[in-house]
């Protein structure tokens, strides 16, 4: 039987996100935007959650194009607001448009999101060695440092929780436990 990290249950969605992305270095901007967003939508709410809703979520946000997002304005998300596929929490939508004009501006400042964000932690992934789900923080000084950044460029739903989960989801840290299959193959 394979082992998997404490979080993962039987959800076959879940199963796949942990198996082929959760942890896998990304360097994608577009993909990086879609996390970003997707994290800030999670706040308050499970993972397996947004998994489930993942498709309609990139439906519903032009699969995640930051330009697009963008100039999405008040009937836009009013439209989203009205769409059973995604989470409907007003500030979280609003959010998802500032975080792309803020997003546009980093790409534009540094050359890409991938740029400035791989910087904090000099372009390599932290290599943690959990030994239990118990032992893997909430978020860390670099979570927080990351978190303070991106405020101040005028991020939003992006506190230092959601910040490490962001890094863990696109690899900037291992936080695969150490008896998770995983953990070595990406080390």
């Amino acid at each position: 039987m394979t082992k998997r990290c404490g979080w993962v249950h039987d959800d076959p969605i879940e199963i796949a996100y942990h198996d082929q992305e959760w942890g896998v270095p990304l360097h994608d901007d577009r993909t990086l935007f879609e996390f970003l967003v997707l994290d800030g939508f999670q706040a308050g709410l499970s993972w397996i959650t947004i998994l489930r809703k993942r498709e309609n979520f990139r439906r519903a946000f032009d699969g995640f194009d930051p330009a697009l997002v963008a100039r999405y304005g008040p009937d836009k998300h009013q439209a989203l607001l009205q769409d059973a596929g995604i989470i409907r929490n007003r500030l979280k939508v609003v959010a998802a448009t500032t975080n792309a004009q803020a997003f546009l501006q980093v790409q534009e400042t540094h050359g890409s999101f991938d740029a400035y964000l791989w910087r904090f932690v000099e372009g390599t992934p932290i290599q943690n060695h959990w030994p239990e789900l118990a032992a893997v923080p909430t978020h860390t000084d670099l979570s927080d440092a990351l978190s303070r950044d991106l405020k101040q460029r005028g991020f939003k739903f992006v506190g230092s929780v959601i910040c490490y989960a962001f890094m863990q989801a696109i690899g900037m840290v291992n936080d695969h436990t150490v008896d998770c299959f995983r953990h070595q193959e990406l080390s």
